[in-house]
């Protein structure tokens, strides 16, 4: 009879562990084979696991919920628990972002990503933006650079009338104020955009001119120091599920989570930018920025940057010390 207690205690206690176990849902718009999905999300997801010793695991939905722009909303509501995406979809909503998207602030995503995390943990955080999530991370591509179908790449006047293809964020404003005439449409659309004439040209990360299929599409590329744009990304957790982990799942993730994913996540995308730019090889000519074009763009562009940071500081965040802070941090975590 002792024995079979003790089974049957046994058992209740296994039962209370496997009920106690938390799985995660994370959504997912992307195509899987995307190095966002493959190369951070997945990791991540592992890496979630591994740090909870498998009290938390996470699975990811094998069809998007819905569109982009809806994903932020997805993680408030608690229609999936975690979620990434781009805030710019969201045009409006996020406005220290900006801080992330300004032109010419350097080569290197990883460098970038690990400056906007830690700038957002200590001053953007505070504008209250992110209410009804824990942030897991924020980060930014590569440097968006100028890729278009036939253009002397030297002029200052590149840009003039062309058709150009931008998604949200701050690269709609850039395009306008170079003189070109922006064509919205997700980064889905590109190929058509351009294959059927509706865009001349398109700024974009080389990891997606090569992940779109887009090479055939361009002959002219133009190479930007520091980049004419960043496009900033988030993942993020329901508040409430993570709310209902205990403390030490909640110490285990944010381990895994923060720094060290925006820091995986520059990485992913630095080395696929570093494929893409391979991939053009003796299909797209890569020239340079000229002294000329860096100083036309920086003149031209330099409205933009004040109306980005006047809008930063309307959420009470101090712009100028922001931007400030966030250069060094770039700087530092290149070296």
């Amino acid at each position: 009879m002792k024995h079979l207690l003790s089974a049957a205690a046994l058992s209740a206690l296994m039962a209370g562990q496997a009920c106690a176990d938390t799985v995660l849902t994370v959504a997912n718009w992307l195509p899987p084979a995307h190095p966002l999905v493959a190369e951070v999300i997945v990791p991540m997801t592992e890496a979630i696991a591994e740090a909870t010793d498998g009290s938390v695991t996470a699975n990811i939905l094998p069809a998007p919920l819905g569109p982009p722009a809806a994903h932020f909303d997805f993680a408030v509501n608690g229609v999936a628990d975690i979620t990434f995406g781009v805030q710019g979809y969201n045009p409006g909503r996020f406005k220290t972002t900006n801080l992330a998207e300004l032109p010419f602030l350097g080569d290197s995503s990883e460098a970038m990503s690990v400056a906007y995390w830690n700038i957002f943990k200590s001053r953007l955080e505070a504008a209250g933006e992110y209410d009804g999530v824990k942030v897991l991370a924020v980060f930014t591509h590569g440097p968006g650079e100028i890729f278009l179908k036939s253009a002397d790449p030297a002029a200052t006047d590149l840009l003039d009338g062309q058709k150009l293809r931008v998604g949200g964020g701050i690269v709609h404003e850039v395009a306008s104020r170079l003189g070109a005439v922006p064509v919205e449409g997700p980064s889905s659309k590109a190929y058509e955009l351009l294959s059927q004439g509706v865009a001349d040209g398109i700024l974009f990360p080389y990891e997606s001119v090569s992940f779109f299929k887009l090479i055939p599409q361009l002959s002219q590329g133009v190479s930007v120091p520091g980049g004419l744009y960043n496009t900033s990304f988030y993942i993020v957790m329901n508040q409430a599920k993570w709310d209902s982990l205990s403390p030490e799942e909640q110490a285990a993730i944010d381990g895994v989570t923060g720094e060290a994913l925006a820091r995986m996540a520059g990485q992913m995308w630095d080395r696929a930018d570093a494929a893409g730019r391979a991939a053009m090889e003796g299909q797209i000519t890569v020239t340079p920025a000229t002294g000329a074009q860096i100083e036309a763009w920086t003149a031209a562009l330099s409205p933009v940057v004040e109306a980005k940071l006047a809008e930063i500081a309307e959420t009470g965040v101090d712009a100028e010390a922001a931007l400030a802070e966030f250069r060094a941090g770039i700087a530092k975590a290149a070296e």
